[in-house]
């Protein structure tokens, strides 16, 4: 039997209830539904009322974990604008594509006057050709001739608009009717759609909010942390992770759930813990009594090319790095945003770190950490011999670094990103991510700029 997937495209702008509940009724209809959040498009200059990262985030918060509905965040992570026939394209592979538009879309289609027909790329043939799930609310007429010739016909019954959303938000006024529980409370904590620039930390409470536990129960400290944690729920119930252990737990907790889009809150049973908090600190088991501070912070976007020519892409929360396999220097070609920086790095490697990881391995390197808001990033040396002096450079939030090989056959180099080896590689492009994102809890007594504040300058009784 054909796997039927229905492509259910917009600008999710954001995303509602009434959203949700199409998906819904379109995964009762169709094997799979894949949701796609549309990149910057010219008709619609609103898609850039707010970052894609808080899109992207409110779309995973929305249709995440519903049976049958995969999010594709594509679009947003390059900010790009796929095209229906494209679409069509991409999916074919996987089963019988069915593009999920509303009635206003194909009126006039019987004339050749629909936009599909007129506005769309490569229209015509799509009209043809393509298959169309075609949604109409109850009670609206139209015509049945105006129909492509490879529909389906979907009534829906459920009212709402992005539009209602965004002038409610604007007006200051709740939206708690329009969207669902945890994206009202998302665009609440940062801002969204009511001031020009949203916030990239807020502060709130945890508690009596339920949580799902992540911990080692190998590690004795974590053990016995974790021992007093009773009240934890599944992750299906949780509203937010708490992660007992060092920030490797936490690196690894971020890696494999950053897409359920809940808080992390980690409580430190390792050395630094720098992503964590004390365990002093916290009150009433995994989360202070009332005080917290929020921090959205930005994920790494990094693309490998093997030796292969193979591409692959991953994201990664404090750094990314090359090193050398071998005895030998590597030697490294540095790229910023197209321009060669550095044409001849000869040392041990060279390292991409986030605001988050400049406390790591960057700082280990030589690097000054940065403040957890501050809107850039870092590339640092390892063990530099050429050029001279050459430590680290700061770099813009929209900057794009490339390194790459410049002898792979006798200096092999080794890619990790949070410590994870991606094999050898022959170049390594990174940027910071448009649609992936970390949101982390600190005790507000001792949130992480207190802790960055504590490296930079040190207590009078340290020196």
């Amino acid at each position: 039997m054909v796997r039927r997937i229905a492509i259910f495209g917009g600008s999710f702008n954001p995303p509602g209830v009434h959203h949700q509940r199409v998906a819904q009724q379109l995964a009762e209809l169709f094997d799979e539904v894949r949701i796609i959040p549309c990149g910057p498009r010219p008709d619609k200059p609103v898609t850039g009322a707010v970052p894609p990262v808080y899109r992207a985030a409110l779309a995973d918060m929305t249709f995440g974990g519903m049976d049958r509905v995969v999010v594709d965040l594509f679009d947003l992570e390059q900010e790009t604008f796929t095209r229906n026939h494209q679409l069509d394209t991409r999916f074919s592979v996987d089963g019988e594509v069915w593009h999920v538009v509303g009635t206003d879309l194909v009126e006039g289609g019987a004339k050749g006057a629909s936009l599909i027909q007129r506005t769309w790329e490569k229209g015509p043939q799509l009209w043809k050709k393509a298959r169309f799930a075609v949604l109409t609310r109850a009670g609206y007429e139209f015509n049945l001739k105006d129909l492509p010739p490879h529909s389906e016909v979907i009534e829906i019954h459920v009212p709402g608009s992005s539009t209602e959303i965004r002038d409610r938000l604007a007006r200051g006024k709740s939206v708690a009717d329009l969207v669902t529980p945890r994206s009202a409370v998302y665009l609440e904590r940062y801002g969204l759609y009511r001031a020009p620039v949203p916030g990239t930390w807020s502060r709130g409470t945890l508690a009596d909010t339920p949580y799902a536990l992540l911990t080692n129960s190998q590690i004795p400290k974590a053990a016995k942390v974790s021992a007093s944690l009773k009240k934890h729920v599944p992750m299906g119930r949780a509203g937010f992770i708490s992660v007992v252990g060092g920030d490797g737990a936490m690196l690894r907790a971020i890696r494999e759930h950053w897409r359920l889009r809940l808080p992390f809150f980690g409580i430190n049973a390792g050395h630094l813990g720098f992503l964590m908090n004390a365990p002093e600190e916290v009150k009433r088991g995994p989360f202070p009594s009332d005080d917290v501070i929020f921090r959205q912070m930005p994920m790494l976007y990094i693309e490998c090319t093997d030796t292969t020519g193979k591409v692959t892409t991953t994201h990664g929360f404090n750094d990314a790095w090359l090193e050398r396999s071998t005895s030998q220097s590597a030697w490294l070609e540095v790229k910023v945003n197209g321009v060669v920086r550095i044409a001849k790095l000869v040392g041990d490697g060279v390292l991409v770190s986030t605001a988050a990881g400049s406390t790591a391995y960057a700082r280990s390197m030589g690097a000054s950490p940065l403040l957890a808001d501050t809107p850039a990033w870092l590339v640092v040396g390892s063990n530099v011999m050429e050029p001279a002096h050459w430590r680290s450079a700061l770099l813009s939030i929209d900057a794009t670094v490339e390194i790459r090989n410049l002898d792979p056959e006798r200096r092999p180099v080794e890619a990790f990103v949070d410590g994870e080896t991606r094999g050898q590689i022959v170049s390594m492009k990174a940027r910071i991510s448009r649609a992936a994102a970390a949101e982390l809890a600190f005790c507000a007594s001792h949130d992480m700029a207190e802790k960055i504040a504590t490296i930079q300058f040190h207590r009078a009784s340290d020196s």
